[in-house]
């Protein structure tokens, strides 16, 4: 799941255009849209006010956008015609050019080259139209058409449509920026094995610039071998995790990136404590728990903690769905043992800033409205605002 993250996250860029009804308000539901469908908006170029080219009508205002999805090129291209559709535009088989609510066209998806009979990439008229460029040059004057092999900026110079765009002084609102991160220096998601952890503090790494930490589980030789037989292997297993999470969370922690605005983690230390509770037996939990607090008292503790909850069932086929051989036989009672221990810590916990959000039946891979539900729980300034 995490490596599928990374390797499908593409730079979509798209001109968006209105000259018909209340373009503005047209633009504005065309970029809110495309955020709530499509992906991550990192840049809203000025809006310009443009003759409309190749038929007489009102002028267009036209725009580009950045941005950033994991969705498949024809998934992108249906979810912008879904888009087109529902804000009134139709289209018809008429030759020649005509007015329209909105029109939404892929200009490039990273430097990829598709050529397929209902997708084009690039876009094969963009070079010839000002319209295009113009707003294009102040996002990505730099970026080069991967076809032509020409700066955006050099494709407007030469540029023969003699167009003269007007910029106008109102700015689209990028609907992304509700969700706003600055508060935290370091936030923590947690959840059960198999709850979507490492997923979500990828997604919200890539998204809003942060570093990412992610728990080194799978090097831990011991976790197999505790699968197989948990009351032979449970207090080497925890100790394990024990040393490991230490020098993990105090080496990331201590490195700051100038380059990054928070830090995200896929664990917080205290699972420590959760996981020994349900694995050890009473005098092993004992000592265990007088080292755990030996060694992380002076440990940053997450500004936010967040949880999710996702109930057994899920777990379970989302435990098969990643496919990890030792993790099969995961017994339901051992889940659910563990899901009670997290919200027995997390009733009782005083130090901690924590958000619970019940994500059993919303599904933020694939979904980005799910995705975003519980960025809206995340980013809540309501401090009763846990989605459960």
């Amino acid at each position: 799941m995490l490596s599928s993250l990374k390797m499908n996250l593409q730079k979509v860029y798209i001109s968006i255009g209105s000259n018909k009804g209340d373009k503005l308000k047209n633009l504005q539901a065309a970029v809110d849209a495309v955020h709530l469908k499509v992906g991550t908006i990192k840049i809203i170029s000025k809006v310009f006010k443009t003759p409309s080219l190749g038929f007489e009508a009102d002028d267009f205002y036209n725009a580009c956008l950045l941005v950033e999805s994991y969705l498949k090129p024809n998934a992108i291209l249906k979810k912008l015609l879904a888009i087109e559709t529902s804000l009134g535009r139709t289209r018809t088989k008429a030759k020649g050019y005509q007015s329209r609510t909105i029109d939404l066209d892929i200009l490039f998806i990273d430097e990829e080259l598709i050529n397929t009979k209902t997708l084009k990439v690039p876009h094969p008229e963009l070079q010839k139209r000002r319209f295009v460029l113009e707003p294009l040059y102040h996002i990505a004057s730099k970026f080069k058409h991967p076809v032509l092999e020409k700066e955006i900026s050099v494709l407007l110079q030469e540029c023969e449509d003699e167009s003269v765009l007007e910029p106008i002084n109102i700015w689209l609102k990028n609907p992304s920026k509700q969700h706003d991160f600055s508060g935290y220096n370091y936030i923590a998601i947690e959840g059960n094995i198999g709850a979507g952890k490492t997923s979500l503090a990828t997604k919200i790494a890539q998204d809003f610039n942060a570093k990412l930490i992610l728990e080194r589980f799978a090097d831990n030789p011991f976790l197999p071998k505790f699968y197989k037989d948990a009351q032979r292997y449970a207090f080497t297993l925890e100790m394990s995790f024990l040393a490991d999470r230490y020098q993990q969370i105090s080496d990331d922690l201590s490195q700051l990136d100038l380059f990054k605005d928070f830090i995200v983690s896929d664990y917080d230390i205290y699972k420590s404590l959760i996981f020994s509770k349900i694995t050890l037996n009473q005098d092993e939990f004992k000592l265990y728990r007088k080292l755990f607090y030996l060694m992380y008292k002076d440990i940053a503790k997450p500004e936010l903690y967040v949880y999710l909850y996702q109930n057994t069932e899920r777990l379970q086929e989302n435990i098969k769905k990643r496919g990890r051989a030792y993790e099969q036989n995961i017994d339901s009672e051992y889940l659910n043992k563990i899901n009670s221990g997290y919200l027995e810590f997390l009733k009782n916990q005083t130090e901690l800033n924590v958000k619970i959000i019940d994500i059993s039946n919303r599904d933020f891979i694939k979904s980005r409205e799910d995705y975003l539900f519980i960025l809206d729980a995340i980013c809540s300034h309501d401090p009763k605002a846990s989605a459960i």
